[in-house]
């Protein structure tokens, strides 16, 4: 642990890559050897079930994994140039689904061509004062007098509400993600790329716990008409082994232990709860998934793999930024 401390930040997120594709790579190796051993066998439809949820899961790690190494790679332009890309697949996955009329035409051009660069210009430039306001009040404001000027007051409120809460999650939320890669603590610069890897740890720990929980245990579910599998019992496992994995994992963050376990509960808390609200929105919109199976993930829609981070980033981000005070 000496030697580690010692190391040189960018040699310590090489290392941390190192060790996560390592970690990937025999993971896939079982998984094929597996495939092997049980394809001449009879399963299941269940098993079949499992077997293919499973390999969506392990192709969804890979995605993230090697979108969180090119953001890393290609420095803070990069990484604010390629969230932006997945911030714009991401709206339009959710605005595909959304009703929208001729007269949004002029909203939506607001929101894909002005907010979202300019969100991430903000981001890129570390203006985090500018960025954690503009679309929560100037966009919010901005939209519906947009939306006023095209002189279409059906179904109004319900027409922007929906435009608002895409750029929401779509944008504010994940903007957030190169927002940790360029948050720089007193001591710790240079070491933003483990903040954001702490964050998707602790958060995919806790919706796997909380998935596998709700399957193997027989509880009450708490919103059975939008999640048959978000009950209290699983959330508050999911909750634990997140907080637990956070401790753990301290020594890469410049927090304590004590910090560390918090953080990390607060963060799989609002993605978890994130996560039951897009689901909640699914079901509105009549879709089991965000766009189409054969979208850029390789099995769902985009939306589906980033939502909950989009949820987790701005509470974890501003969580650290209030309570350490970080300033830029």
């Amino acid at each position: 642990m000496k030697n580690l401390r010692l190391m040189e930040a960018s040699d310590q997120i090489a290392l941390l890559f190192v060790i996560l594709f390592g970690a990937l790579m025999l993971v896939s190796l079982g998984a094929f050897l597996y495939s092997l051993r049980e394809r001449g066998e009879s399963n299941s439809p269940e098993a079949v079930a499992n077997w293919r949820r499973f390999k969506r899961d392990l192709s969804g790690v890979w995605v993230g994994s090697m979108v969180f190494w090119a953001a890393w790679v290609s420095g803070p332009v990069g990484a604010t140039l390629l969230f932006g890309v997945l911030s714009f697949l991401a709206l339009r996955e959710f605005i595909t689904l959304m009703h929208t009329r001729r007269a949004d035409h002029r909203s939506l051009i607001l929101a894909f061509f002005v907010l979202l660069p300019l969100q991430y210009m903000l981001v890129g430039t570390r203006h985090f004062d500018v960025f954690s306001v503009l679309i929560p009040v100037y966009g919010f404001l901005a939209i519906p007098v947009v939306a006023a000027l095209a002189d279409d007051p059906a179904r109004f409120l319900e027409r922007n509400a929906k435009i608002q809460w895409g750029i929401m999650v779509c944008v504010y939320g994940l903007s957030h993600g190169p927002a940790l890669l360029l948050l720089d603590f007193k001591g710790y610069e240079g070491r933003g790329a483990f903040l954001l890897f702490f964050l998707v740890m602790v958060v995919g720990i806790g919706q796997i716990v909380q998935e596998v929980a709700s399957r193997s245990l027989r509880s009450r579910p708490l919103v059975r008409r939008i999640s048959r599998s978000f009950s209290l019992r699983a959330w508050g496992l999911g909750l634990a082994a997140a907080a637990l994995s956070g401790a753990l994992l301290y020594w890469i963050t410049p927090f304590k232990a004590g910090q560390a376990l918090v953080m990390a509960a607060i963060a799989a808390a609002a993605g978890s709860m994130g996560g039951l609200v897009m689901k909640a929105l699914k079901r509105d919109a009549g879709v089991v998934y965000w766009g189409n199976l054969s979208s850029i993930t390789g099995a769902v829609g985009l939306l589906d793999r980033i939502a909950v981070l989009c949820f987790a980033a701005p509470v974890f981000f501003h969580s650290v930024r209030w309570y350490f005070k970080v300033n830029v």
